[in-house]
């Protein structure tokens, strides 16, 4: 099974990386990984500003504080997988790759506000799933 982890470095992917390593069903040996992270883009102004060697160095820095202590969690439980960071917008970027993928399924945290805070605020997983037509497991 192709699977894809949706990271963001927050709290809510420490619990998905938890549930996983407590589920072997999910977090197994025998299943093709990918661990995907959206950086988000540096405003149209402050990228002209610093310029573009900058502004890539800050996109590679960022997407490695976050892919860094996921590649050690799935080290220590014995699994390989591939590591792709895109810059956009988290839901789009992340549905967008799902769907390209062919991937059989998509894991993410969530921190599962409640539907008027979802409603006015929106949220990354509202809209992913909105977006994508793999299925997704939302672990909270």
């Amino acid at each position: 099974m192709k699977i894809l982890l949706a990271v963001d470095g927050s709290d809510y992917t420490k619990r998905m990386l938890s549930y996983l390593a407590t589920h072997k069903d999910v977090l197994g040996a025998g299943h093709a990984y990918t661990v995907f992270y959206a950086v988000l883009p540096v405003p149209h102004r402050a990228a002209a500003f610093a310029g573009p060697g900058l502004v890539h160095g800050y996109y590679e820095d960022d997407a490695r504080v976050v892919l860094e202590p996921v590649r050690a969690f799935l080290s220590e439980h014995g699994i390989e997988a591939a590591f792709v960071h895109k810059v956009g917008h988290p839901a789009d970027e992340i549905a967008s790759y799902a769907e390209a993928g062919k991937f059989d399924l998509l894991v993410m945290g969530s921190h599962g506000a409640g539907a008027l805070k979802s409603l006015v605020l929106g949220s990354v997983a509202t809209k992913v799933l909105a977006r994508c037509t793999v299925p997704v497991l939302l672990v909270r």
